[in-house]
């Protein structure tokens, strides 16, 4: 069988940048039982073993930022100006789950009885295949690696090829920091039917996707045929904000913009629909237009640049496509004149900002993910219809309410449908608590105490002393 050749196209220039080779057949065989061999030796180390490893690990990426930085920009687009703050906060959100780990691994006591020992001991799972995507590719990554490596599990990684660096340069990291060979195994491929090929293998103990939500339901269905295989997805979202009359508007204007436009609205818990209190509407898009004045579209190698390209030619097809949606069935283009925009670069998939307003749900800008950087806002009579329209969506990862009145705004988090909710904040996976995705924006969680559970099974111990 010939090896496939993925290449990675640059979406500053829409040239290749790197290529790597995919899978082979005798790959999908010996990757998962090299993973079992060395989860059985390590599965065997001491957490502080573990810990020291993970350590080391971390330290050694913050040292190595500036190089990280630079291929994500390459690879993805990201601009220069923001790509080392991704790895500098996957270490500090690595650190944190290193830090409660002692506490979260430990046994759990059993009632206490004369002449009997109980206790419930939390168990690797086995080996982990990690499926993650370019648009963060380090943190998402280390929202599962580094729970996976301390509670004793082996991982297989398997990077997008858009950003086929990250994978590879997680695995060098953790080797220089004394990880056994085999604990951590890299593998490229472009093709769906080998990713399920390799989830179907029997050694394989847990999937961890991130992702669309039409390749997530292809790892669930993958998985299906297995009793005891576990699937942890993180999939899309059309996250809301909702801006009550309340609120200091120019404040709120720059809070969003930077919600919806940054990584060129390329995250899942950017802000993708606007609710705006109609006594507020037009004050409130007067700001939003004066905010995006001042952003620069360009190229992301320049440290002036707030906005770079989006990853590809299709992504920028998509986002364009709804905004010509909306534009036809009645919504206005209130961008400002902004130079950048009007003349971005030649060659990129460069989209400038959007800002749409008299949008309505009949729109694919307000229903379907964009994932581009789009600002559509909808005015509301009051708390109850923005309450209904924010959960009128097949999503639920994030969600954030706008006021001063923080009783008020704590009252309305209660109603809203999404797994994260915000009051004066945005697009921010705090590390002490849970990510989780509602609906169809996902299933199972990372981050906080409860993103070790998927990586552990239990095991009760019932020990009687013996008769005397």
């Amino acid at each position: 069988m010939s090896v496939e050749i993925i290449t990675t196209i640059s979406p500053i220039t829409n040239r290749p940048i790197l290529t790597r080779n995919s899978l082979t057949d005798a790959d999908l065989q010996s990757i998962p039982a090299t993973a079992t061999r060395a989860f059985e030796s390590y599965r065997r180390t001491s957490l502080s073993e573990r810990q020291s490893i993970v350590k080391r690990a971390l330290k050694l990426l913050k040292e190595r930022q500036d190089e990280l930085a630079k291929e994500i920009t390459q690879q993805m687009g990201r601009p220069i100006a923001y790509s080392a703050k991704e790895v500098a906060t996957a270490v500090m959100r690595g650190e944190y789950l290193l830090k409660i780990s002692p506490e979260v691994l430990s046994d759990t006591l059993g009632e206490a009885e004369k002449g009997f020992k109980r206790y419930i001991k939390k168990i690797p799972v086995g080996p982990v295949l990690i499926l993650f995507p370019w648009n963060y590719p380090y943190l998402t990554l280390v929202n599962s690696i580094v729970p996976a490596l301390l509670a004793g599990n082996s991982v297989i990684l398997k990077p997008s090829p858009q950003t086929p660096t990250s994978g590879e340069q997680i695995q060098q990291a953790f080797s220089d920091a004394g990880l056994p060979e085999g604990v951590i195994q890299v593998f490229h491929c472009g093709s769906l039917t080998q990713i399920e090929a390799m989830i179907r293998s029997p050694q394989i103990q847990l999937v961890c996707f991130t992702g669309s939500v039409a390749n997530g339901l292809a790892v669930q269905k993958a998985a299906s045929d297995r009793v005891g295989i576990r699937v942890c997805l993180e999939l899309g979202g059309k996250d809301p904000a909702y801006v009550r009359c309340d609120v200091d508007v120019q404040w709120a204007a720059e809070e969003i913009v930077d919600g919806a436009v940054f990584n060129s609205g390329q995250s899942c818990c950017s802000i993708e629909r606007v609710y705006v209190d109609e006594k507020i509407h037009d004050q409130f898009v007067s700001a939003i237009q004066g905010v995006l004045k001042g952003y620069k579209l360009g190229d992301p190698f320049d440290t002036k640049t707030h906005v770079g390209p989006v990853v590809s030619k299709r992504s920028a097809e998509t986002v364009r496509g709804h905004i010509k949606d909306a534009l036809r069935k009645g919504a206005k283009d209130a961008t400002p004149a902004n130079e950048s925009f009007q003349s971005p670069l030649p060659d990129g998939n460069y989209v400038a900002p959007t800002l749409l307003i008299d949008v309505t749900h009949e729109m694919s800008v307000m229903t379907e993910e964009t994932f581009g950087p789009v600002i559509p806002v909808m005015k509301v009579k009051n708390d109850a219809e923005a309450i209904e329209l924010m959960n009128e969506s097949q999503f639920g990862l994030t969600a954030s309410i706008w006021t001063r009145d923080i009783d008020k705004g704590h009252e309305l988090m209660e109603d809203v449908e999404a797994g994260t909710v915000f009051v004066n904040r945005c697009d921010y996976p705090s590390p002490d608590l849970a990510w989780i995705g509602w609906k169809d924006s996902g299933k199972g969680q990372t981050l906080s105490k409860f993103g070790f559970d998927q990586f552990i099974k239990l095991k009760s111990y019932h020990i009687k002393d013996y008769p005397k």
